[in-house]
């Protein structure tokens, strides 16, 4: 709960509203003096008498819950007076939406990389080295890169550490 210091000033909705702030003021511990433009915000929307008989009916333990409710509400409300906070609802739900379908084509992307992986498409027997490979990798012996077409010849400049995938990348 917000603390409010009843000697010195007035909390912000008493002195939003003209008037002294007593010891057993409602708003006193929840619209602190700092923050004036929190009352104001939630008077504008929701009116002074409507939030004290709100906080009155309230459970004690649930009104701070109730103010930041009000507050945000009120925020929102002036932010966009057509939605309020529903159109930062629904705004969210639809980037949910957005992400939910993007981390789907990624794990579907995943999935088939990682089956590509497991069971490779074609598997070729040069010299006695095995040479694995499938329709979008080249693996040569020793070799994890990543290159053109599907025919393998050995690397001029490098033969010994084993086949380069030949194609329209040839490193």
């Amino acid at each position: 709960m917000a603390s409010s210091s009843y000697s010195n000033s007035p909390c912000a909705a008493c002195k939003f509203l003209r008037r002294k702030c007593m010891p057993d003021c409602i708003f006193a511990p929840y619209f602190p003096p700092e923050e004036p433009q929190k009352f104001a915000n939630v008077h504008k929307i929701f009116g002074a008498s409507n939030v004290s008989k709100l906080l009155n009916e309230v459970q004690p333990h649930q009104r701070e819950d109730a103010v930041n409710s009000m507050a945000y509400e009120a925020e929102a409300r002036i932010k966009d007076p057509i939605y309020g906070c529903v159109g930062s609802i629904s705004m969210l739900q639809r980037q949910v939406i957005r992400l939910q379908k993007e981390l789907d084509a990624t794990n579907e992307d995943l999935m088939q990389y990682t089956c590509n992986e497991i069971i490779p498409s074609n598997t070729h027997q040069d010299n006695g080295r095995r040479i694995m490979g499938n329709n979008n990798e080249g693996v040569g012996v020793g070799e994890g890169s990543s290159l053109g077409s599907g025919f393998y010849y050995p690397s001029p400049w490098n033969s010994d550490l084993g086949y380069h995938r030949g194609g329209d990348n040839n490193m």
